[in-house]
């Protein structure tokens, strides 16, 4: 029950976050492009009735996942989101009443089973419940710069897959920090109750980062190609997670010969979701794009 509660909630909050992130494509596609980033962006979409569906999604996500992270470890709840896209493409594939190709079903297979034996072979365990101060200073200086980092380069570069895949990078981190800082505004809550967990200041920086990690989000979507920016989304949030569970929380993973298999079941994810990423179920809300760009 210990494993299976945190597992359930996860999944739930990866079904949330596929169903926000078919909404959220869908309105990004349906305003201006800007070559640089444009605070103007969320007033645009916060006018779109199919933005504001997905950002109650992401809210429906946000509640499962912080109920994840306060039963479980990060290190077996964050990788669980790596199945967000094949289930974001079913959704889509269902909402554009469009059929999943052959390649898509087997790419959704090989996801699942890449990361089954991935946590099989790391079989994750929980550490301490909260994080010292010692530790957050690295974490949050280390995970800071190199969303700015990542910004920057972007910003040096043109729409196309490199733009896309650095925001979608940034936007991993971001959120993988966001699941950190959450963990430990959850155990605030658990031991002190609401009002400290108002006085903390995790409860602050888990809304700063994840406000900031959205923003990334929203401009990786019209940077560039969703195969750039959704698998860097995907597979950087469980990687940066992995070590931020390990660094932070003391959490165990195995190593040894157990990264062999742990990192063919990576591989497996990696080029599933590419592959999936590649699948144009997403080609009827293009459609809708130059109608948009020209307005400004």
């Amino acid at each position: 029950m210990q494993v299976l509660l945190p597992v359930l909630f996860a999944l739930c909050a990866a079904l949330s976050n596929a169903l926000a992130v078919v909404l959220q494509r869908v309105a990004a596609l349906s305003v201006p492009r800007s070559e640089r980033f444009r605070l103007g962006l969320m007033w645009d979409l916060l006018r779109r009735p199919v933005w504001l569906g997905g950002i109650l999604a992401v809210i429906a996500a946000a509640v499962f996942q912080a109920s994840a992270l306060a039963t479980g470890a990060m290190t077996v709840v964050q990788p669980l989101f790596v199945v967000e896209l094949p289930l974001a493409l079913i959704i889509a594939s269902r909402v554009l009443h469009r059929r999943m190709p052959p390649r898509g079903w087997m790419a959704v297979g090989c996801v699942v089973a890449g990361l089954a034996v991935a946590m099989v072979a790391l079989s994750p365990s929980a550490g301490v419940p909260h994080a010292p101060m010692v530790r957050w200073v690295p974490a949050l200086v280390g995970c800071g710069g190199a969303v700015v980092l990542l910004s920057l380069v972007a910003l040096r570069r043109p729409v196309g897959r490199v733009r896309a895949g650095c925001l979608g990078a940034a936007a991993a981190i971001g959120y993988a920090l966001t699941a950190a800082l959450m963990k430990s505004a959850m155990y605030v809550l658990g031991e002190d109750g609401v009002s400290a967990f108002f006085l903390a200041w995790q409860t602050y920086a888990f809304a700063l980062a994840g406000v900031s990690a959205l923003f990334l989000f929203e401009n990786a979507m019209q940077a560039g190609p969703l195969v750039a920016s959704q698998p860097a989304l995907t597979l950087g949030d469980a990687l940066v997670s992995l070590a931020l569970g390990v660094t932070l929380y003391d959490e165990r993973v195995r190593g040894g010969w157990w990264l062999a298999p742990a990192l063919l079941g990576a591989a497996l994810v990696a080029v599933a979701a590419v592959t999936l990423a590649r699948i144009p179920l997403t080609g009827l809300v293009v459609a809708a794009e130059p109608a948009k760009a020209g307005h400004r």
